[in-house]
């Protein structure tokens, strides 16, 4: 009999917890929502255009920033540049240009510039399968890979100079690329 008792008790308890997983679990979009356009994206993570990024960065360390006349083969449809100032401690303070493409996402190519008092050290990557090469001027650089980019380092005119590549792309560009670009400044 107690049984017989519990069972509506439990049928009514069942719908209530159904009912409420319906009502809280459902998402209900406006088909107005419009998603951000590519470039929007970028745009709201800090990115203009490569020349007003550029503008600010030499504006802000009083310098001249020269960019490569060569780009990897592979293709870009967009190009954005963003310059990121250390407020806090005046470390961390770079320009990042980003070449990607729209369709094809792992297409990304990157140069961030940073003054060489506030360079990072990649000396310790010769330790582990880095290479040092000489480019035509006699500047020295540092080729290696880490997780998701193959780099290459090196510094010019007071600036140190950090090109990376998607490693999913690195294959079709090789380290003899890199050194081409850098001797393209």
């Amino acid at each position: 009999m107690k049984l017989d008792k519990r069972i509506p008790l439990l049928m009514v308890l069942l719908s209530l917890l159904t009912c409420g997983l319906y009502y809280y679990g459902t998402v209900n979009a406006n088909s107005n929502d419009i998603q951000p356009s590519f470039e929007e994206k970028f745009t709201e993570g800090g990115y203009k255009s490569v020349k007003a990024a550029i503008k600010e960065f030499e504006n802000h360390f009083n310098c001249e920033v020269t960019l490569p006349e060569m780009l990897p083969s592979i293709s870009f449809t967009h190009e954005f540049g963003r310059f990121v100032e250390d407020k806090n401690y005046n470390l961390n303070d770079s320009l990042e240009i980003r070449f990607v493409n729209k369709d094809l996402s792992d297409n990304i190519y990157k140069i961030d510039i940073r003054p060489l008092n506030n360079k990072l050290d990649f000396k310790n990557k010769l330790n582990l399968n880095g290479k040092e090469y000489t480019l035509q001027d006699g500047t020295k650089a540092i080729y290696f890979e880490d997780q998701l980019f193959n780099f290459f380092v090196f510094e010019k005119n007071n600036l140190q100079y950090m090109l990376g590549i998607y490693n999913k792309v690195a294959n079709k560009e090789t380290l003899e690329t890199f050194v081409l670009i850098a001797n393209s400044f």
